[in-house]
């Protein structure tokens, strides 16, 4: 007995690293698999069958599995992959948006392609697979789905020379936290990804820093650490957790604070002057300073 039999699994981007480890740990647990993946390049250019590779694997092993290999960054790719599922395998529980891209550059140099190509993969992307999978929940009253996204620290605190990288990342955390509010009557919950593992994308990223990658790194921080947390949230155990974000890496798991209001001064005898706020701000930054301090403490590491 597997933790997701006779669900049907969705993984975007299944074909390498972090979506391929998701595929195969979840056809594993039981559920019926479908590889979605272009096979191109980590800037997105190119394509190959890797996702027929996967599926192939994953029937090697006695699980079942189908291959989708359009682009997930158009309406109609993200309708036909929902429909992959359904014709498959008859239904559609679990949908994973994982597919990425990266064109790195700075602001200077980010040309108007670099930052429409990963904002469609990312950020459209997530749109493209999500609605149609909405809309077959809510017309089918299929109860007890689960989406689950993926963003990223480069998007949730930010990263030098990934304005688009981050701006696809950050709005899939909003994304994700209006979903959860308009799926929660079917009782399907949203929940979403930072993760932080050693692949073929962000391999590159330390090794144009001049920094080497050992095999034992890889080991140790490679994207079969973020699989597990990503098959957990699909099953029963995480029916009542949505609009959460959990990062993962490296053997840790972590639950990321949602945005809050921290501290709040109201001035009731109309509209606040300059001056004003010349005492008022400094109490504001230094309330916060105090919030991450404490989440800074709350955060650190608990070994089990």
């Amino acid at each position: 007995m597997g933790r997701l039999d006779d669900k049907v699994a969705v993984i975007t981007g299944a074909g390498r690293g972090i979506g391929r480890e998701i595929a195969l740990l979840m056809a594993s647990e039981g559920a019926k698999v479908v590889v979605n993946d272009l096979g191109g390049n980590t800037d997105g250019t190119g394509t190959t069958s890797i996702a027929d590779e996967v599926a192939a694997e994953i029937k090697s092993l006695g699980g079942e599995a189908a291959s989708h290999t359009e682009s997930i960054a158009e309406v109609q790719g993200g309708e036909s992959l929902v429909k992959t599922a359904i014709d498959a395998f008859g239904g559609m529980d679990i949908l994973v948006n994982n597919a990425g891209i990266l064109r790195d550059r700075t602001i200077f140099n980010m040309q108007e392609a670099d930052w429409d190509a990963v904002i469609a993969v990312h950020l459209k992307g997530h749109y493209c697979c999500s609605r149609p999978f909405a809309k077959y929940i809510r017309e089918n009253n299929r109860t007890g789905c689960r989406i689950i996204n993926f963003s990223s620290v480069s998007g949730l605190f930010g990263n030098f020379g990934q304005a688009n990288y981050g701006a696809a990342k950050a709005g899939i955390a909003g994304f994700s936290s209006v979903l959860a509010l308009e799926l929660a009557k079917y009782g399907c919950t949203v929940n979403t990804i930072s993760p932080g593992a050693l692949t073929r994308m962000t391999i590159p990223l330390r090794e144009n820093r001049g920094e080497k990658v050992e095999d034992t790194e890889i080991e140790a921080g490679g994207p079969q650490h973020i699989a597990p947390i990503v098959a957990w949230l699909a099953g029963e155990e995480a029916a009542s957790i949505t609009a959460e974000i959990f990062h993962t890496g490296r053997g840790g798991i972590s639950i990321m604070q949602q945005p809050r209001i921290i501290k709040q001064f109201n001035k009731t005898d109309g509209v606040w002057r300059l001056d004003e706020l010349d005492a008022i701000v400094p109490k504001l930054l230094d309330a916060i300073r105090a919030n991450v301090a404490a989440a800074d403490k709350s955060a650190q590491a608990i070994d089990v």
